[in-house]
């Protein structure tokens, strides 16, 4: 479950490169497979070197690239808001419900939420690596409340500038020159996210494959050699996924409601009751209230596990009716736009 979430996360960033590619360069003569494939090899590239230090330097340009894409996407979507008709006023958007929305719509939109969190699954891996360990905890807190500072800023801002009209991904309601620049930015953040999946398993994939062998720690021909042969089997699975798989919004929804539900909620709900909790759940009011706190967890992690897998087959169904689904492996680059 671990290996196969990763993996189809590799196939997400893949998707991502290829519609990316496909916008900034803007020319749809271009077999839209040539992204893809491109696509693949910058993700297998990056994904090479095996120990996470060496990722240090790549996680500053990473989050640097996000936050100035959102930035122009903000900003672009802003103007445009204050431009058109009515200003502000005039945009398509509401603190309700549109009229029209219905359970499958409503909960695909919730795992789109879900899927920015999925990054959580690496952070036991990232653990084994950390200069201080006994900081982890604190660096849990840390990203966790940055993720979700900037993803509610940002997810906020462009639906309050652009409505229910919100393309994705995001950045393609900044408008058509706007969102080439904007992922030209995102560049960056789509292929170094997307290595660090297939880094995280394809060590643990090997540490279980070689427990007691030198290849394990890849300092050695034989353990390059290795290394390199299953990140390129990592990296061909993602990008056979990303282009078999002819819609983007229900992948990340099967992706968050399979996967992401479990090692976002249930499984930290379970984790604690089960190996955390100090006595039982009721012989202190820290208990009691941690006690509620991860029932409720737990119940979300198993709504989305439901309701978010049933939304996500109703969308595909619902694509396939309106004749809306691109074919797999198709060379046609205005399969790609939305």
């Amino acid at each position: 479950m671990f290996c196969l979430l990763l993996i189809l996360l590799v196939g997400s960033h893949t998707l991502t490169g290829t519609i990316a590619w496909i916008r900034i360069v803007d020319n749809n003569a271009l077999c839209a497979l040539i992204w893809g494939i491109i696509s693949a090899i910058l993700l297998f590239v990056l994904a090479l070197p095996p120990s996470f230090a060496e990722f240090a330097i790549l996680g500053y340009i990473d989050f640097a690239s996000i936050i100035i894409a959102i930035g122009v996407t903000i900003i672009a979507t802003g103007v445009e808001a204050h431009k058109s008709p009515g200003g502000l006023n005039g945009v398509n958007w509401t603190w309700g419900p549109p009229p029209d929305m219905t359970l499958p719509k409503a909960f695909l939109s919730v795992t789109n939420i879900i899927f920015a969190y999925s990054f959580a699954v690496c952070q036991f891996s990232f653990m084994d690596e950390m200069h201080t360990p006994k900081d982890y905890v604190k660096s849990i807190w840390a990203l966790g409340l940055a993720e979700i500072f900037i993803y509610t800023i940002t997810g906020g801002l462009i639906y309050a500038f652009v409505g229910a009209d919100v393309s994705s991904p995001a950045l393609l309601s900044a408008g058509h020159t706007v969102s080439r620049i904007a992922f030209g930015i995102a560049l960056p953040v789509i292929f170094i996210s997307g290595s660090i999946n297939s880094t995280v398993v394809g060590r643990y994939i090997i540490g279980r494959a070689f427990p007691r062998s030198p290849i394990r720690y890849t300092n050695t021909k034989k353990g390059w050699i290795v290394w390199v042969a299953l990140i390129a089997i990592i990296t061909l699975i993602g990008f056979v996924i990303a282009e078999a798989i002819p819609f983007f919004n229900a992948l990340l929804g099967l992706i968050s409601s399979l996967f992401i539900s479990g090692f976002t909620f249930y499984f930290p709900a379970l984790f604690w009751f089960q190996l955390v909790k100090e006595g039982k759940w009721n012989s202190s009011t820290k208990n009691i209230v941690l006690s509620i706190m991860n029932v409720i967890v737990l119940f979300i992690g198993i709504a989305t596990l439901g309701l978010g897998t049933y939304a996500s087959v109703v969308d595909i169904l619902d694509a396939y009716s309106s004749g809306e689904v691109r074919g797999s492996f198709t060379c046609s680059a205005k399969a790609y736009e939305s």
